[in-house]
C-alpha cells in the first residue's frame, strides 16, 4: 500500500510588496497553522517516510514546520523546483520517481496545481479549493510508485485549519 498527502503550504504574507512571490514567507497563522495540522496528521498517518516540497519559501518553511512536529529530519526534506506553481502531470511525474521503498510521502505545493491534481486522484472526493494548510489523502493498493497514476486510489481524509473550528 502507498500513501499519497498532499498539503498545499502555509498562509503566507503579503505584507512587502516588494518581496517576489517565490521568497514570500509564512504570515503569523501560517506559522500558527503548520504545527497544528502536522499534529494533527500524526493522530492520522504516524509515520511518514518521504517529504518533497516547492523550493518557494512559503512551501519550505511549511515543510519544515510539519518535518519537525513529525520527528522527520528537516535535513532530509527533498526539494523539487518543479512543484513551484506546478500544473497537475508535474505531480504524476514526482510520484512515478518516488522510491519504492517509501509507503507514505507527503508533497508540499501550490495552488492551483495541487487541487487541480488531488481532483483528478479520485471521483469520490472533489474540492473546489484546497485552503492554504489543508491535507489531501489517498492511497492505493500497490507495491511500485510507478503504478499510482493508473491506480484505482483509495480517499483517506481531506483536512484543513478551519475544519475543527467550523469557520
Amino acid at each position: 500500500m502507498k500513501t499519497i498527502l498532499l498539503v498545499r503550504h502555509a498562509k503566507s504574507s503579503w505584507d512587502d510588496p516588494a518581496v517576489s512571490d517565490f521568497e514570500r514567507p509564512l504570515n503569523s497563522r501560517g506559522l500558527r497553522d503548520a504545527p497544528e495540522m502536522a499534529k494533527r496528521l500524526q493522530q492520522r498517518i504516524p509515520s511518514i517516510h518521504r517529504i518533497y516540497s516547492s523550493t518557494a519559501q512559503r512551501a519550505r518553511l511549511t515543510a519544515g514546520l510539519f518535518a519537525e512536529k513529525l520527528d522527520y529530519r528537516s535535513d532530509e526534506i527533498v526539494f523539487e523546483p518543479e512543484l513551484y506553481l506546478a500544473p497537475p502531470r508535474a505531480f504524476a511525474d514526482l510520484i512515478a520517481r518516488c522510491s519504492d521503498a517509501d509507503d507514505c510521502i507527503m508533497i508540499v505545493a501550490h495552488n492551483p496545481g495541487i487541487t487541480d491534481f488531488a481532483n483528478q486522484l479520485t471521483r469520490a472526493v472533489r474540492t473546489d479549493n484546497m485552503p492554504t494548510c489543508s491535507i489531501f489523502a489517498v492511497s492505493a493498493h500497490i507495491n511500485s510508485w510507478t503504478a499510482f497514476q493508473g491506480a484505482l486510489k483509495e480517499f483517506l481524509f481531506f483536512d484543513y485549519p478551519k475544519a475543527a473550528t467550523g469557520n
